[in-house]
């Protein structure tokens, strides 16, 4: 690719994705951007010309990456991008590489509550661009505000209101790079923010194949919102239950299979390509149709150029 800016970051052409992605699928980029830091990143984008697409990543735990590569510059967002600042009893600073799980349990040694982050896969930045949430709290419910960087290297800060949150969804424009966020939670006692985490995780444990390559729920649930824990919770109208009386559970094409505990979970039982994964998720959601007439909405996401492409 040519007419790229300089750097202090590293820029490498053909990168393979497969081994950058959770699911262990996909092609190459055709550009694999690391920015140094955040005026690295800024001066990238504001010289970077305007038809050239930018995509940006953090560990690909929501992401089924197309066999054929993703064209333009994948910006993959690590180090310099991953801070935890406490701010005060309620509230943190992440940076949008953090880990999910490290910033519950940060927050939790300072006694604020963001339980509900720890058993979600991935980095804040993903998780905020797609309000990821569990048992009835998502991502909105704890936003306060988030700085970003536009397509053409503008910084700009996001209330609730620009953010657009719904399930499992924002409005956050394409191109846009999400670089930190502050979230506000509840001051509890450490030690009882640590208990709720481990019942969680052991919940999870037992009901969720966490052992194997996913990327979580495969698809949204029809409701429009996440389970809830609760025990009068009602499941008529969540994904597993439609893909089960549609008789998916533990269906395969090659090395794809919908999980047999789980049947929302997309697993990659060992040499899976990405377009095995994505017939599947296709398959499940054409016999759910013909089942129930119910469409059920990815809420992985496939992203890049077929292999035939």
């Amino acid at each position: 690719m040519k007419n790229l800016p300089e750097t202090r970051g590293t820029l490498t052409p053909n990168r393979p994705m497969a081994d950058l992605s959770w699911l262990r699928v996909g092609g190459p980029a055709e550009v694999l951007f690391q920015p140094a830091d955040l005026d690295d990143l800024q001066s990238f984008l504001q010289n970077l010309p305007a038809d050239i697409p930018v995509f940006p990543i953090g560990v690909c735990s929501n992401l089924i990456i197309r066999d054929g590569g993703i064209r333009g510059v994948v910006v993959r967002m690590g180090r310099g991008f991953n801070g935890i600042e406490i701010l005060d009893d309620t509230r943190v600073r992440v940076g949008c590489a953090a880990l999910d799980a490290h910033v519950a349990r940060k927050a939790a040694a300072a006694g604020i509550d963001l339980a509900f982050l720890r058993t979600i896969p991935g980095a804040i930045g993903g998780a905020v661009k797609m309000n990821a949430g569990c048992y009835g709290v998502y991502t909105a419910d704890a936003f306060v505000s988030a700085d970003a960087i536009t397509r053409d290297g503008q910084r700009v800060t996001l209330t609730p209101d620009d953010m657009g949150f719904a399930y499992r969804s924002t409005n956050i424009p394409d191109g846009m790079i999400i670089t930190s966020v502050v979230l506000q939670g509840i001051a509890d006692d450490p030690e009882t923010i640590e208990q709720k985490m481990t019942d969680a995780l052991e919940k999870r444990e037992k009901t969720q194949p966490t052992k194997e390559r996913s990327c979580g729920s495969t698809f949204r649930n029809p409701a429009g919102f996440s389970s809830t824990g609760r025990a009068d919770d009602t499941h008529d109208l969540k994904a597993w239950k439609v893909i089960d009386d549609a008789g998916m559970r533990g269906a395969m094409i090659g090395g794809a299979q919908m999980s047999p505990m789980h049947s929302n979970f997309l697993i990659n039982k060992g040499g899976a390509s990405a377009a095995d994964l994505e017939n599947l998720g296709e398959e499940v959601r054409k016999k759910v149709f013909q089942n129930s007439g119910i469409e059920l909405v990815w809420e992985i996401m496939r992203v890049g150029e077929f292999a035939n492409e």
